[in-house]
């Protein structure tokens, strides 16, 4: 039973990017493991800027 688990800040991606995220790790997963989609689970957890770092500096605080 594959689990997956993908980390993304939360910032505007909608429904439907998620479900295509979820729909490609399990295709992945079914052609180069042969894994039974059926087993197979991604979770999406998704971060507020203000609680993930980078280079030593918030996320929220970084300018796009």
């Amino acid at each position: 039973m594959p689990y997956v688990n993908v980390r993304i800040l939360r910032n505007g991606v909608t429904a439907e990017q998620k479900a295509k995220i979820v729909a490609e790790i399990t295709r992945t997963l079914e052609v180069v493991l042969n894994k039974k989609p059926e087993h197979t689970h991604v979770v999406i957890d998704e971060i507020d800027p203000e609680n993930w770092g980078y280079a030593g500096t918030l996320t929220s605080e970084l300018k796009d």
